[in-house]
């Protein structure tokens, strides 16, 4: 008789568990603060609090404010240019996601 033996494993994302203040976001992404709130006011950061001094980002605003920090230097794109820009893009990746489970890509 055989017997199948099964491991479970458990993990979490990180990026999702992470919290960073303003000033963290700022540090970890190379930011000035004005750039950072302008995103905010255009949607293209989401953070939890009330007022900047109160606001907590989470691990994927990160990567969006590194991404937005790049659109912003390197191609010269303003403000609503990179809310834009960063739509489009997620709304591509959802496509992808979305084509790859039904087994169409």
């Amino acid at each position: 008789m055989n017997q199948t033996q099964m491991t479970f494993i458990q993990g979490a994302v990180v990026e999702e568990e992470v919290r960073l203040t303003l000033l963290e976001l700022c540090q970890a992404c190379s930011a000035e603060a004005g750039h950072v709130e302008t995103w905010v006011f255009e949607g293209v950061l989401s953070p939890s609090g009330d007022s900047p001094q109160n606001w907590s980002f989470s691990g994927d605003s990160l990567r969006r404010a590194r991404l937005a920090l790049r659109l912003s230097r390197d191609l010269e794109i303003n403000p609503p240019g990179v809310a834009l820009a960063l739509d489009l893009l997620d709304q591509i990746a959802a496509l992808q996601a979305r084509l790859q489970r039904t087994g169409n890509e």
